[in-house]
């Protein structure tokens, strides 16, 4: 697992672990099952407070990105189903409350195109 944290980025370190940590999830650079470093651990390794890789950790684990199984440590969740479940959950309280407010389809599909470009930077 290979992370760096960029002083100058916009980005407060917590969400660039948590984003480095789902890119390398996601693209398979860390697979299922991969055990993650403690969080005093990386936090040392990183040379961030504890709490901040926690932070992180925790929205990690929200995501469905990883699981924490005790004394057996954190590791890098099965890809995709909880995602995916979560993903499909947002989508369908996004498509109710758009057609509450009456917007046209390919309205809501525009602001789901310009929400996505924010979020990955495009």
């Amino acid at each position: 697992m290979s992370l760096r944290i960029d002083i100058d980025d916009s980005a407060p370190p917590y969400e660039q672990v948590r984003a480095q940590i789902s890119e390398q999830a996601r693209s398979g650079a860390l697979p299922v099952g991969y055990r993650l470093p403690t969080v005093r651990g990386l936090a040392e390794t990183l040379g961030l407070a504890a709490n901040t890789v926690a932070k992180a950790y925790r929205a990690l684990e929200a995501d469905g990105v990883i699981e924490t199984r005790g004394r057996n440590g954190t590791v890098i969740a099965a890809a995709g189903s909880a995602a995916q479940r979560e993903a499909a959950s947002a989508a369908q309280g996004f498509a109710e409350r758009v057609r509450r407010l009456g917007l046209t389809e390919d309205e809501a599909l525009a602001a789901v195109r310009d929400a996505l470009r924010a979020a990955y930077g495009a």
